[in-house]
């Protein structure tokens, strides 16, 4: 059974990561709230990972990082300090944690590394400076860090478009925001937070073994194609 440690798991797609693992992985999750399930195989850590040292891990094959977030404001409503939040929370924290638990996944078997970008570091989006230019930074991260790490850890990220969780809620707060959202996908949908955990579960096991350095557009076809 490999030992996966989830940065975040407590809500949203951090949340779905561990209970699509939870029936055949031991799942280390590091989050300032617990998650809402337990299980046997589920090990907690109350941290909050930009201001508390992490806790020791003996054993991990895998590392999922999924805290974000989605500050959308115009370019001159937007400070300094906006920029260095989402850059500390979206790409300090993740190296923070790999960091950390870099020798510990090197020991482990056939490790992965797994990080989150947005479909808005592709596609031009209004009021997105802040966030694309952070989680573009994770896209550049984790093509440098898969060649660093190569053969020993594989690393790949996902960019997700809009996925429904609370992070998000604000974006689809109402029906006509659903629907508006819903419309501007070429696939007539918006993701399921479990939609993204089978993507993210999937990189972590053997089948993906052949993948590292990768950006996974989960983007419903709205960077994909012009319809």
């Amino acid at each position: 059974m490999k030992t996966i440690i989830v940065i975040g798991g407590s809500k949203g797609i951090g949340n779905a990561i561990v209970s699509s693992l939870l029936s055949s992985h031991k799942v280390i999750n590091i989050s300032r709230t617990a998650p809402s399930q337990t299980h046997t195989n589920l090990e907690h850590h109350q941290c909050d990972v930009i201001n508390d040292e992490l806790p020791n891990i003996e054993t991990a094959d895998g590392l999922v990082y999924c805290p974000g977030s989605i500050n959308l404001k115009p370019i001159n409503r937007l400070s300094l300090d906006d920029f260095r939040d989402d850059f500390e929370i979206n790409v300090l924290g993740a190296v923070k944690t790999i960091q950390k638990y870099l020798t510990v996944l090197k020991n482990g078997h056939k490790p992965s590394i797994v990080l989150f970008s947005t479909v808005a570091s592709k596609l031009g989006m209004p009021f997105h400076a802040s966030v694309a230019a952070s989680k573009s930074a994770i896209e550049g991260l984790t093509k440098s860090l898969g060649a660093e790490l190569a053969p020993t850890v594989r690393v790949n990220a996902i960019a997700p478009t809009v996925t429904n969780t609370d992070l998000a809620s604000k974006l689809l707060r109402n029906e006509r925001m659903i629907e508006n959202m819903t419309e501007r996908h070429p696939l007539k949908k918006y993701l399921q937070p479990e939609e993204v955990a089978d993507m993210a579960t999937f990189l972590l096991s053997e089948k993906a073994s052949s993948l590292s350095g990768q950006v996974f557009e989960m983007d419903c076809g709205i960077v994909s194609f012009k319809i």
